[in-house]
């Protein structure tokens, strides 16, 4: 059945009970109408399924075929469609003119909904034996009252004159002059797009007499007439200008369809700027007024193709536009907004990133008030766009930074990070902005609380404190920021102590009030029993932050002011500072134990005396470290592609930088590579190709994988052996949630081998969608036996089975060859990609699903087994190549990757080698994690595998910093 055509998809269930052959034939021969339909599903479904029931077709044709139950009408034309109506030697079966006979009763039938299906019905018969007795009856439904059978009539001799032209030679003559006396929008839709496919000159008149009435025609007309214009003008570029002006009117048609590709169209008949703008304003106005984020995407990408493609021209055109783009941020979708966000990006210009910027600080103020599930993250998307835009245009970068450091807030929100990474490079790249956007921070950091947030805003304080003054600031907010360490027992005499104890008067504490309860109790209450509200202004904030936060958050503070105490030139101040970092260490040493955050580790500890008697001793090398080292390694890191600008579509930057890379670098070609002679081709072809043929094709070959790059020759599997009576190999196709396996059976003796067929049978998250059909194999002859299995989710499957046949002749034996299994390998399932930092560790800490794998390898490199681990894998490294870089025995790095069903797969590569041994061999560990069981499973199991096999290189460079 898998090389037959298919017009109708049908669901079964698989644990269907077996069918009863005797039983079926009594149900359809002698049951009531409720069996009879029940009976004719599971027929149905058997056929479907590849096995056969021989003697069915006359019980059919007899007790089913007269019936005029509904359900059973339509039940027959799924029937008749799949069984099959030749005998072996190709010709007509005699039965089906029984048959024949009753669809032409059909077709005069006074029910306009049984005389509509029949006539669909026959549209997908390919006997014209069958069709050629029913003609008269299809031309007569041409002239039927209702609409639902004309136009389906119309749809029958289009598919007709098609397939069978001798059968109805006068269709274009027939179906024009319908055309010009129908009412109905539909029929006149069918009946212009047979014109269009049959009689191009006969649609093209009959569009001319009506092109300025095009507007008023209905949208499903309005959409052939379009697609009738760009093949027109595909074919005969002259005829550009004659219809160019019914495709600009149609941009403003009432259907969201018709614009779409009204606007498609345009941009494939001109290159003007004025064409292209106008397109662009349909694609944007659309994206604005439809409600279905997917539609919404499609439109995005269809802009981003514009832009990419519209060359000089799109080049002028579209940024005037990119104001407009940021309309679509009203949309609810983080996709959405995100791929608007980057296209705006794109399109921006000097004469519009101050009112960019405008905008987009209008919207991070509303985001703030919201309130929905992604508004964190839609708010850190708004801070990567401005960063974004000022580093593009560092005229704007004065009216980004204030409202940055707005959203700063306590640090606990997830875009402070992105905001202080702005900073950052703002305080590095803009000297002349850096006074104003150093005391902003000033202001801003007693408020931060978050223990990450103020470690990196304390060391962006110390760093760019390039004046006495700014240094002088910064340490009076630290020091009102600092705990105050408490005097020990023995620096306060017990006499003093005592004094002091009596000058504090007791609180008097108030009479109590008596209240009644509700239940009628006593309950007594008073004002000094209540919580006092404190005011100290260093319980919160930064002073928090460093009396009860983090360790290491203490450790900086430190780190930062003995900066400050070489950058400050007076010596009173840089005592000063080394005060506060003494104080601080004092207070946590004293509180150490006391609370549960109280104290620092030995580390941190010993980290900020170092700092503290570093810049008391003021050495050279340590001077020039902290004051110049620091500098020139921030200058050196944001000088990395990766690192100069926040990514908002970390994939699509990829792939535009993988496809320049492809561009530069020679082009490889395989072996079973077709050429294409451009001589030999019209010069139409050679300039343009035909947009719909091209979507057609991509959809017909789907997702394509790096193996499919590589050519179908890697992956053809030998499935028997060359010494056995039938040798088979099969070239394994992973589609996106499906398996084709073409399997290439040749018969290697000198018999006729009848009923040769394929048995398979599968193992793991794999199901056989059907049973492939038997074949009959002439000696030394050849067949391709298709068969296809569906994916259920992301796990290593197995495919197994055998060859089973019969050797004609008088003892018709019968054979069986086993088949080698074939393995589904988990890489094809899953793609590299790219997440940030952050995602990395939300989804490690959220997947339970942990697989880890020792390392068991002969590689001595630790940089050879990374590229053989992502080759084999095929995840991504998302560790920077400068990380990376260097001999010093050991490697970390995280992987991730995608599959195709949505599934993330995390890894973590942790390896070394010895050092006191020379080649030594690689040894670590790779934590795997995942959602689901099987995912990690599976991963773990491809790592095994990959033990075994040959050192190979990864087709993608490592850095992938997100």
């Amino acid at each position: 059945m898998g090389e037959q055509p298919c017009y109708t998809l049908i669901n079964f269930p698989t644990d269907s009970e077996p069918h009863n052959e005797m039983q079926l034939k009594l149900d359809l021969e002698k049951g009531d109408i409720k069996k009879k339909i029940e009976a004719l599903k599971k027929v149905i479904s058997i056929i479907l399924s590849g096995e056969k029931i021989p003697g069915l077709l006359m019980i059919i044709i007899r007790f089913v075929l007269p019936l005029q139950d509904h359900t059973i009408k339509k039940l027959l034309l799924i029937f008749w469609e799949i069984v099959p109506k030749t005998t072996p030697d190709g010709k007509l079966m005699q039965e089906m003119i029984l048959v024949c006979d009753a669809y032409r009763k059909d077709l005069q039938h006074p029910n306009e909904f049984l005389r509509g299906s029949t006539l669909r019905f026959l549209c997908k018969l390919k006997e014209p034996e069958l069709l050629e007795p029913l003609m008269p009856a299809i031309r007569a439904c041409l002239d039927h009252r209702h609409s639902y059978v004309r136009r389906n009539a119309v749809l029958a001799i289009f598919t007709i004159y098609r397939n069978f032209e001798f059968l109805i030679p006068d269709a274009p003559e027939l179906v024009g002059t319908f055309l010009e006396g129908e009412q109905d929008m539909s029929c006149k839709r069918n009946a212009f797009l047979m014109l269009l496919h049959a009689d191009q000159e006969r649609a093209l008149s009959y569009l001319a007499e009506r092109l300025d009435n095009v507007h008023a025609f209905g949208d499903i007309l309005q959409l052939v007439i379009v697609e009738l214009i760009y093949k027109v003008c595909h074919a005969n570029p002259s005829e550009r200008s004659r219809f160019i002006r019914t495709v600009y009117g149609l941009l403003n048609a009432p259907s969201a369809a018709v614009r779409y590709e009204a606007a498609g169209t345009l941009v494939t008949l001109s290159c003007a700027p004025a064409a292209i703008k106008a397109a662009a304003a349909c694609y944007i106005d659309l994206i604005v007024k439809e409600s279905d984020n997917n539609v919404k995407l499609i439109v995005v990408g269809k802009l981003s193709g514009l832009r990419a493609a519209g060359g000089e021209a799109g080049a002028r055109a579209l940024p005037d536009l990119a104001m407009d783009v940021l309309r679509v941020l009203a949309a609810s979708d983080l996709d959405v907004r995100r791929h608007t966000l980057h296209l705006a990006l794109e399109l921006l210009t000097a004469r519009h990133a101050e009112e960019l910027v405008s905008t987009l600080r209008k919207e991070a103020a509303r985001a703030q008030l919201a309130d929905h599930d992604d508004a964190h993250k839609y708010r850190q998307l708004l801070v990567r766009a401005m960063h974004r835009a000022a580093l593009k245009f560092p005229e704007v970068a004065s009216s980004v930074s204030p409202a940055l450091l707005e959203l700063l807030g306590d640090g606990s929100e997830v875009a402070a990070q992105d905001v202080l990474t702005y900073l950052r490079h703002a305080l590095h790249a803009f000297p002349d902005q850096r006074p104003k956007v150093y005391a902003k921070l000033l202001e801003c950091i007693s408020s931060l609380s978050v223990g990450k947030i103020v470690r990196s805003a304390l060391w962006l304080l110390a760093e760019f404190a390039d004046t006495a003054e700014s240094a002088r600031a910064a340490l009076d907010v630290l020091a009102a920021a600092m705990p105050a360490a408490a005097p020990t027992d023995d620096s306060e005499p017990k006499a003093e102590k005592k004094e002091s104890e009596k000058e504090v008067p007791k609180e008097k504490e108030a009479p109590a009030r008596q209240l009644v309860t509700s239940d009628g109790a006593y309950a007594t209450q008073s004002a000094f029993n209540l919580p006092k509200v404190t005011t100290d202004n260093n319980t919160n904030g930064l002073s928090s932050a460093l009396r009860d936060g983090e360790s290491f958050t203490a450790a900086c503070a430190c780190s930062a002011l003995a900066k400050l105490a070489l950058r400050v030139g007076d010596p009173e101040q840089a005592n000063r500072a080394l005060h506060l970092a003494a104080s601080l260490l004092a207070y946590h040493k004293q509180n150490a134990g006391t609370a549960p955050n109280s104290g620092l580790t030995a580390d941190d500890m010993e980290h900020g005396a170092t700092c503290v008697r570093a810049a008391a001793a003021r050495p050279p090398v340590i001077r020039d470290a902290l004051l110049g080292g620091s500098r020139r390694a921030l200058a050196a890191l944001l000088a990395l592609p990766d690192r100069a600008a926040p990514s908002l579509l970390p994939e699509a930057e990829q792939q535009q930088a993988r496809t320049e890379r492809e561009a530069r670098s020679a082009r490889r070609v395989e072996v079973e590579t077709g050429i294409n002679f451009a001589a030999l081709a019209g010069a139409a072809a050679a300039a343009h190709h035909d947009v719909f043929e091209l979507s057609l094709n991509k959809a017909l070959q789907g997702r394509p994988t790096g193996s499919e790059e590589r050519g179908k020759l890697s992956k053809v599997t030998q499935l028997t052996g060359f010494s056995d009576p039938v040798y088979a190999e099969a070239i394994v196709a992973v589609n996106q949630y499906d398996i084709v396996l073409d399997v290439l059976v040749v018969n290697q003796t000198d018999d006729t081998l009848q009923n040769c067929t394929v048995e398979l049978a599968t193992l793991g998250e794999l199901r056989l969608v059907e049973r492939p059909a038997g074949v009959v194999l002439a000696p030394r002859d050849f067949a391709t036996i298709r068969a296809h299995v569906k994916v259920a989710s992301t796990e290593n499957g197995i495919i197994f089975g055998n060859i089973v046949y019969e050797v004609s002749g008088a003892s018709m034996d019968r054979g069986v060859v086993v088949l080698n299994d074939i393995h589904i390998d988990i890489v094809d399932y899953i793609q590299p990609a790219a997440c940030s930092d952050a995602d990395f560790r939300h989804m490690w800490a959220e997947f339970e699903w942990e697989n880890k794998v020792s390392v068991n390898t002969n590689i001595t490199d630790l940089r050879e087994y990374l590229q053989h681990l992502l080759a084999s894998t095929n995840m991504k490294c998302l560790t920077p190549d400068k990380a990376l870089s260097g001999q010093c025995g050991f490697m970390a790095a995280n992987l991730y990757a995608r599959s195709i069903f949505g599934e993330d797969a995390l890894a973590n590569l942790s390896i070394e080698t010895p050092l006191h041994r020379a080649n030594a061999p690689v040894v670590g560990h790779v934590r795997i994690r995942a959602k689901t069981q099987g995912m990690a499973l599976s991963l773990g199991d491809k790592i095994n595998m990959m033990h075994k096999s040959a050192p190979q290189k990864a087709p993608e460079p490592v850095s992938a910093a997100a």
